[in-house]
Protein backbone atom coordinates (compact mmCIF):
# COMPACT_ATOMS: atom_id res chain seq x y z
CA UNK A 1 0.00 0.00 0.00
CA UNK A 2 0.98 3.63 -0.51
CA UNK A 3 0.23 5.23 2.84
CA UNK A 4 0.46 8.90 3.78
CA UNK A 5 0.31 10.00 7.41
CA UNK A 6 -0.48 13.68 8.01
CA UNK A 7 0.02 15.55 11.29
CA UNK A 8 0.08 19.27 12.08
CA UNK A 9 3.52 19.28 13.71
CA UNK A 10 6.12 16.77 14.87
CA UNK A 11 7.01 18.12 18.29
CA UNK A 12 8.15 15.80 21.09
CA UNK A 13 4.75 14.58 22.23
CA UNK A 14 2.50 11.56 22.55
CA UNK A 15 0.47 11.98 19.36
CA UNK A 16 3.67 12.54 17.38
CA UNK A 17 5.38 9.43 18.79
CA UNK A 18 2.25 7.42 18.02
CA UNK A 19 2.23 8.70 14.43
CA UNK A 20 5.92 7.99 13.88
CA UNK A 21 5.61 4.43 15.24
CA UNK A 22 2.52 3.81 13.08
CA UNK A 23 4.53 4.91 10.04
CA UNK A 24 7.56 2.87 11.11
CA UNK A 25 5.46 -0.28 11.43
CA UNK A 26 4.10 0.19 7.92
CA UNK A 27 7.60 0.80 6.51
CA UNK A 28 8.95 -2.33 8.18
CA UNK A 29 6.01 -4.31 6.79
CA UNK A 30 7.13 -3.32 3.27
CA UNK A 31 4.69 -0.51 2.46
CA UNK A 32 5.49 2.81 0.76
CA UNK A 33 5.01 5.41 3.50
CA UNK A 34 5.15 9.21 3.54
CA UNK A 35 4.79 11.49 6.56
CA UNK A 36 3.56 15.05 5.98
CA UNK A 37 4.00 17.60 8.75
CA UNK A 38 3.99 21.33 9.24
CA UNK A 39 6.93 23.27 10.74
CA UNK A 40 7.69 22.21 14.32
CA UNK A 41 9.80 24.89 16.06
CA UNK A 42 9.36 25.82 19.72
CA UNK A 43 10.23 24.72 23.27
CA UNK A 44 8.56 21.31 22.84
CA UNK A 45 11.41 20.16 20.60
CA UNK A 46 11.40 18.55 17.16
CA UNK A 47 10.84 14.79 17.29
CA UNK A 48 12.28 14.09 13.85
CA UNK A 49 15.63 15.52 14.98
CA UNK A 50 15.72 13.07 17.89
CA UNK A 51 14.30 9.89 16.35
CA UNK A 52 14.93 8.52 12.86
CA UNK A 53 12.92 6.08 10.76
CA UNK A 54 14.88 4.70 7.79
CA UNK A 55 12.74 4.30 4.68
CA UNK A 56 10.14 6.86 5.74
CA UNK A 57 9.72 9.80 3.34
CA UNK A 58 9.27 13.14 5.13
CA UNK A 59 7.46 16.06 3.48
CA UNK A 60 7.10 19.43 5.21
CA UNK A 61 4.11 21.60 4.32
CA UNK A 62 5.01 25.20 5.28
CA UNK A 63 1.36 26.26 5.50
CA UNK A 64 0.22 23.51 7.87
CA UNK A 65 0.11 25.35 11.21
CA UNK A 66 -1.72 24.84 14.48
CA UNK A 67 -3.36 28.29 14.62
CA UNK A 68 -6.50 29.06 12.63
CA UNK A 69 -5.33 30.95 9.53
CA UNK A 70 -7.74 30.96 6.55
CA UNK A 71 -5.08 31.80 3.96
CA UNK A 72 -2.52 29.29 5.22
CA UNK A 73 -5.23 26.67 5.78
CA UNK A 74 -6.41 26.97 2.18
CA UNK A 75 -2.84 26.73 0.90
CA UNK A 76 -2.23 23.66 3.09
CA UNK A 77 -5.40 22.05 1.74
CA UNK A 78 -4.28 22.62 -1.87
CA UNK A 79 -0.77 21.35 -1.08
CA UNK A 80 -2.16 18.13 0.44
CA UNK A 81 -4.67 17.51 -2.35
CA UNK A 82 -1.95 17.89 -4.99
CA UNK A 83 0.43 15.61 -3.08
CA UNK A 84 -2.19 12.87 -2.60
CA UNK A 85 -2.98 12.89 -6.32
CA UNK A 86 0.64 12.87 -7.42
CA UNK A 87 1.54 10.05 -5.02
CA UNK A 88 -1.55 7.99 -5.93
CA UNK A 89 -2.08 7.27 -2.24
CA UNK A 90 -4.11 4.22 -1.28
CA UNK A 91 -4.48 5.38 2.33
CA UNK A 92 -4.38 8.83 3.91
CA UNK A 93 -4.18 8.64 7.71
CA UNK A 94 -4.57 11.98 9.51
CA UNK A 95 -3.66 12.91 13.08
CA UNK A 96 -4.38 15.97 15.28
CA UNK A 97 -7.20 18.46 14.79
CA UNK A 98 -5.96 20.83 12.08
CA UNK A 99 -4.30 18.15 9.94
CA UNK A 100 -7.30 15.92 10.61
CA UNK A 101 -9.75 18.38 9.12
CA UNK A 102 -7.67 19.66 6.19
CA UNK A 103 -6.20 16.23 5.42
CA UNK A 104 -9.56 14.50 5.27
CA UNK A 105 -11.08 17.18 3.03
CA UNK A 106 -8.04 17.00 0.75
CA UNK A 107 -8.08 13.21 0.75
CA UNK A 108 -11.69 13.06 -0.38
CA UNK A 109 -11.14 15.75 -3.03
CA UNK A 110 -8.11 13.87 -4.37
CA UNK A 111 -10.09 10.64 -4.67
CA UNK A 112 -8.01 8.69 -2.15
CA UNK A 113 -9.61 5.23 -1.76
CA UNK A 114 -9.31 5.12 2.05
CA UNK A 115 -9.18 8.17 4.31
CA UNK A 116 -8.87 7.52 8.05
CA UNK A 117 -8.20 9.60 11.15
CA UNK A 118 -6.90 9.03 14.68
CA UNK A 119 -8.25 10.98 17.65
CA UNK A 120 -5.39 11.48 20.11
CA UNK A 121 -7.33 14.10 22.06
CA UNK A 122 -10.32 16.25 21.18
CA UNK A 123 -9.96 19.94 20.36
CA UNK A 124 -13.28 20.69 22.07
CA UNK A 125 -13.42 20.27 25.83
CA UNK A 126 -14.94 21.78 28.97
CA UNK A 127 -12.07 24.24 29.46
CA UNK A 128 -12.32 25.79 25.98
CA UNK A 129 -14.33 28.87 24.99
CA UNK A 130 -17.91 27.95 23.88
CA UNK A 131 -17.57 29.60 20.47
CA UNK A 132 -14.37 27.70 19.77
CA UNK A 133 -15.97 24.41 20.83
CA UNK A 134 -18.86 25.17 18.43
CA UNK A 135 -16.46 25.69 15.52
CA UNK A 136 -14.37 22.63 16.39
CA UNK A 137 -17.44 20.38 16.56
CA UNK A 138 -18.82 21.68 13.24
CA UNK A 139 -15.42 21.10 11.60
CA UNK A 140 -15.14 17.58 12.99
CA UNK A 141 -18.65 16.69 11.86
CA UNK A 142 -17.85 17.82 8.32
CA UNK A 143 -14.45 16.10 8.27
CA UNK A 144 -15.93 12.82 9.52
CA UNK A 145 -18.05 12.65 6.35
CA UNK A 146 -14.84 12.69 4.27
CA UNK A 147 -13.44 9.44 5.68
CA UNK A 148 -14.39 5.85 6.33
CA UNK A 149 -12.68 5.10 9.65
CA UNK A 150 -11.95 6.98 12.86
CA UNK A 151 -9.54 5.42 15.32
CA UNK A 152 -9.35 6.58 18.93
CA UNK A 153 -6.69 6.00 21.57
CA UNK A 154 -9.43 5.50 24.19
CA UNK A 155 -13.10 4.56 24.28
CA UNK A 156 -13.81 7.86 26.04
CA UNK A 157 -12.84 9.72 22.86
CA UNK A 158 -15.41 7.74 20.88
CA UNK A 159 -18.16 8.35 23.43
CA UNK A 160 -17.49 12.10 23.50
CA UNK A 161 -17.36 12.33 19.69
CA UNK A 162 -20.62 10.48 19.19
CA UNK A 163 -22.29 12.60 21.89
CA UNK A 164 -21.26 15.67 19.85
CA UNK A 165 -22.79 14.21 16.69
CA UNK A 166 -19.49 13.42 15.00
CA UNK A 167 -19.61 10.42 12.67
CA UNK A 168 -21.50 7.15 13.10
CA UNK A 169 -20.78 4.35 15.62
CA UNK A 170 -19.70 1.89 12.91
CA UNK A 171 -16.91 4.25 11.80
CA UNK A 172 -15.06 4.02 15.11
CA UNK A 173 -12.46 1.64 16.47
CA UNK A 174 -10.28 1.81 19.60
CA UNK A 175 -6.59 1.37 18.80
CA UNK A 176 -4.51 1.95 21.91
CA UNK A 177 -1.50 4.18 21.43
CA UNK A 178 1.51 1.96 20.87
CA UNK A 179 4.89 2.56 22.49
CA UNK A 180 8.34 1.04 22.73
CA UNK A 181 7.66 -0.52 26.12
CA UNK A 182 10.70 -2.75 26.60
CA UNK A 183 13.01 -0.05 28.04
CA UNK A 184 10.31 0.89 30.56
CA UNK A 185 9.46 -2.69 31.50
CA UNK A 186 13.10 -3.47 32.28
CA UNK A 187 14.16 -0.09 33.68
CA UNK A 188 16.21 0.27 36.85
CA UNK A 189 17.27 3.43 38.74
CA UNK A 190 20.58 4.90 37.59
CA UNK A 191 22.54 6.19 40.64
CA UNK A 192 24.63 8.53 38.47
CA UNK A 193 21.57 10.13 36.88
CA UNK A 194 20.00 10.52 40.32
CA UNK A 195 23.14 12.27 41.53
CA UNK A 196 23.29 14.49 38.43
CA UNK A 197 19.71 15.64 39.02
CA UNK A 198 20.36 16.30 42.69
CA UNK A 199 17.83 13.77 43.97
CA UNK A 200 18.66 12.48 47.50
CA UNK A 201 19.27 8.75 47.60
CA UNK A 202 16.38 7.84 49.92
CA UNK A 203 13.86 10.48 48.85
CA UNK A 204 10.29 9.66 47.86
CA UNK A 205 10.08 11.07 44.33
CA UNK A 206 6.95 12.36 42.63
CA UNK A 207 7.51 12.74 38.90
CA UNK A 208 5.58 14.67 36.27
CA UNK A 209 5.92 13.97 32.56
CA UNK A 210 4.20 16.62 30.46
CA UNK A 211 4.89 19.77 28.51
CA UNK A 212 5.07 22.79 30.79
CA UNK A 213 2.04 24.44 29.25
CA UNK A 214 -1.39 25.54 30.51
CA UNK A 215 -3.92 22.73 31.15
CA UNK A 216 -1.12 20.19 31.60
CA UNK A 217 -1.68 20.10 35.36
CA UNK A 218 1.15 22.23 36.74
CA UNK A 219 -1.29 24.85 38.02
CA UNK A 220 -2.46 22.25 40.55
CA UNK A 221 0.67 20.16 40.99
CA UNK A 222 3.17 22.89 41.89
CA UNK A 223 1.24 24.37 44.87
CA UNK A 224 0.55 20.88 46.24
CA UNK A 225 4.11 19.73 45.73
CA UNK A 226 5.51 22.81 47.49
CA UNK A 227 3.13 22.35 50.41
CA UNK A 228 4.14 18.70 50.73
CA UNK A 229 7.84 19.50 50.43
CA UNK A 230 7.57 21.92 53.34
CA UNK A 231 5.89 19.26 55.47
CA UNK A 232 7.98 16.24 54.50
CA UNK A 233 11.78 16.43 54.23
CA UNK A 234 11.80 13.07 52.42
CA UNK A 235 9.73 14.28 49.44
CA UNK A 236 11.37 15.35 46.18
CA UNK A 237 9.81 16.28 42.82
CA UNK A 238 11.16 15.51 39.36
CA UNK A 239 9.70 17.54 36.48
CA UNK A 240 10.28 15.96 33.07
CA UNK A 241 9.49 18.28 30.17
CA UNK A 242 9.87 21.83 28.92
CA UNK A 243 7.59 24.65 27.85
CA UNK A 244 6.50 28.24 28.24
CA UNK A 245 5.75 27.85 31.98
CA UNK A 246 9.25 26.67 32.92
CA UNK A 247 10.69 29.95 34.17
CA UNK A 248 7.49 30.95 35.94
CA UNK A 249 7.46 27.63 37.82
CA UNK A 250 11.16 27.90 38.70
CA UNK A 251 10.61 31.40 40.11
CA UNK A 252 7.58 30.30 42.12
CA UNK A 253 9.58 27.50 43.71
CA UNK A 254 12.56 29.79 44.36
CA UNK A 255 10.38 32.33 46.19
CA UNK A 256 9.53 29.61 48.70
CA UNK A 257 13.19 28.57 49.07
CA UNK A 258 12.39 25.10 47.76
CA UNK A 259 14.72 25.00 44.76
CA UNK A 260 16.70 22.06 46.16
CA UNK A 261 13.49 20.00 46.49
CA UNK A 262 12.69 20.09 42.77
CA UNK A 263 14.70 18.73 39.85
CA UNK A 264 14.06 19.88 36.28
CA UNK A 265 15.05 17.29 33.69
CA UNK A 266 14.13 19.57 30.78
CA UNK A 267 13.21 18.22 27.35
CA UNK A 268 14.21 14.55 27.44
CA UNK A 269 14.53 12.57 24.16
CA UNK A 270 11.77 9.92 23.92
CA UNK A 271 14.35 7.13 24.04
CA UNK A 272 15.66 8.38 27.39
CA UNK A 273 12.39 8.95 29.29
CA UNK A 274 12.51 5.51 30.94
CA UNK A 275 15.75 6.43 32.74
CA UNK A 276 14.05 9.37 34.45
CA UNK A 277 10.81 7.61 35.36
CA UNK A 278 12.88 4.83 36.95
CA UNK A 279 14.04 7.35 39.58
CA UNK A 280 10.48 8.07 40.74
CA UNK A 281 8.09 6.39 43.15
CA UNK A 282 4.88 7.66 41.53
CA UNK A 283 3.75 9.81 38.62
CA UNK A 284 1.42 12.75 39.19
CA UNK A 285 -0.59 13.63 36.08
CA UNK A 286 -3.13 16.41 36.63
CA UNK A 287 -3.60 17.28 32.96
CA UNK A 288 -7.06 18.64 32.23
CA UNK A 289 -7.13 17.62 28.59
CA UNK A 290 -6.06 14.18 27.37
CA UNK A 291 -6.86 11.35 25.03
CA UNK A 292 -5.25 8.49 26.84
CA UNK A 293 -2.14 9.88 28.59
CA UNK A 294 1.02 8.33 27.23
CA UNK A 295 2.84 9.46 30.37
CA UNK A 296 0.56 7.31 32.51
CA UNK A 297 1.19 4.23 30.38
CA UNK A 298 4.95 4.77 30.43
CA UNK A 299 4.96 5.26 34.20
CA UNK A 300 2.93 2.11 34.74
CA UNK A 301 5.25 0.19 32.39
CA UNK A 302 8.08 1.40 34.63
CA UNK A 303 6.29 -0.03 37.66
CA UNK A 304 5.24 3.39 39.00
CA UNK A 305 1.61 4.01 40.01
CA UNK A 306 -0.22 7.08 38.76
CA UNK A 307 -2.14 9.81 40.56
CA UNK A 308 -4.40 11.46 37.99
CA UNK A 309 -7.67 13.18 37.30
CA UNK A 310 -10.54 11.00 36.11
CA UNK A 311 -10.76 12.60 32.66
CA UNK A 312 -11.12 11.25 29.13
CA UNK A 313 -9.22 7.97 28.63
CA UNK A 314 -7.24 8.07 31.88
CA UNK A 315 -9.61 5.69 33.78
CA UNK A 316 -8.89 3.02 31.16
CA UNK A 317 -5.39 2.56 32.59
CA UNK A 318 -5.39 4.25 36.00
CA UNK A 319 -7.65 1.95 38.00
CA UNK A 320 -8.33 2.97 41.62
CA UNK A 321 -6.88 0.52 44.11
CA UNK A 322 -5.19 -1.46 41.33
CA UNK A 323 -2.79 0.75 39.35
CA UNK A 324 -3.11 4.13 41.05
CA UNK A 325 -5.48 6.83 42.26
CA UNK A 326 -8.19 8.71 40.33
CA UNK A 327 -9.42 12.11 41.50
CA UNK A 328 -12.11 14.61 40.63
CA UNK A 329 -10.51 17.41 38.58
CA UNK A 330 -8.97 20.20 40.66
CA UNK A 331 -10.00 18.66 43.99
CA UNK A 332 -6.76 19.79 45.61
CA UNK A 333 -7.74 18.67 49.11
CA UNK A 334 -8.23 15.10 47.97
CA UNK A 335 -5.15 15.25 45.74
CA UNK A 336 -2.98 16.33 48.67
CA UNK A 337 -4.40 13.54 50.80
CA UNK A 338 -3.63 10.94 48.12
CA UNK A 339 -0.06 12.19 47.66
CA UNK A 340 0.53 11.96 51.41
CA UNK A 341 -0.97 8.47 51.42
CA UNK A 342 1.47 7.40 48.68
CA UNK A 343 4.41 8.64 50.76
CA UNK A 344 3.13 7.12 54.01
CA UNK A 345 2.53 3.67 52.49
CA UNK A 346 5.48 2.99 50.17
CA UNK A 347 4.83 -0.76 50.01
CA UNK A 348 1.26 -0.24 48.82
CA UNK A 349 2.53 2.33 46.33
CA UNK A 350 5.05 -0.16 44.93
CA UNK A 351 2.39 -2.89 44.67
CA UNK A 352 0.13 -0.63 42.63
CA UNK A 353 3.02 0.08 40.29
CA UNK A 354 3.73 -3.61 39.83
CA UNK A 355 0.10 -4.29 38.91
CA UNK A 356 0.19 -1.39 36.48
CA UNK A 357 3.23 -2.83 34.73
CA UNK A 358 1.38 -6.10 34.18
CA UNK A 359 -1.69 -4.30 32.82
CA UNK A 360 0.02 -2.20 30.16
CA UNK A 361 2.60 -4.77 29.05
CA UNK A 362 0.02 -6.72 27.05
CA UNK A 363 -1.94 -3.78 25.59
CA UNK A 364 0.38 -0.98 24.51
CA UNK A 365 3.19 -2.44 22.43
CA UNK A 366 3.74 -0.40 19.27
CA UNK A 367 3.92 -3.39 16.94
CA UNK A 368 0.49 -4.50 18.05
CA UNK A 369 -0.85 -1.02 17.23
CA UNK A 370 0.79 -1.00 13.81
CA UNK A 371 -0.42 -4.49 12.90
CA UNK A 372 -3.96 -3.57 13.94
CA UNK A 373 -3.94 -0.49 11.72
CA UNK A 374 -2.49 -2.28 8.68
CA UNK A 375 -5.03 -5.08 8.97
CA UNK A 376 -7.84 -2.56 9.23
CA UNK A 377 -6.58 -0.62 6.19
CA UNK A 378 -6.59 -3.82 4.13
CA UNK A 379 -10.12 -4.71 5.23
CA UNK A 380 -11.54 -1.27 4.40
CA UNK A 381 -9.76 -0.59 1.12
CA UNK A 382 -11.98 -1.14 -1.95
CA UNK A 383 -11.38 -4.55 -3.55
CA UNK A 384 -9.67 -3.10 -6.65
CA UNK A 385 -6.89 -1.89 -4.36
Amino acid sequence: MKICHVITRMIVGGAQENTLLSARGAVEAGHDVTLVTGPSPGPEGELLKKVSCPGLKIVECPWLVREISPIKDFKAYRFLKKLFREEHCDVVHTHSSKAGVLGRFAGKAAGVPLVVHTIHGLAFHRYEKPWKNFLYILSERAAARCGKRIYAVAQAMIDQSLAAGIGKPEMYKVVYSGMELEPFLTSRPDPELRKKLGIPEHAFVFATLARLFPLKGYEDFIPLAMELAKERPDVHCLIIGNGILTEEIRQTIARENLTDRFSFAGLVPPGEVYRYLALSNALVHFSLREGLPRAAVQALASGKPVIAYALDGTPEVVIPGKTGWLLDPSNLTEAGKVMRDAVDHPQKTAELGKAGRELVASRFGWKRMSETLLKDYAEWLPEEH
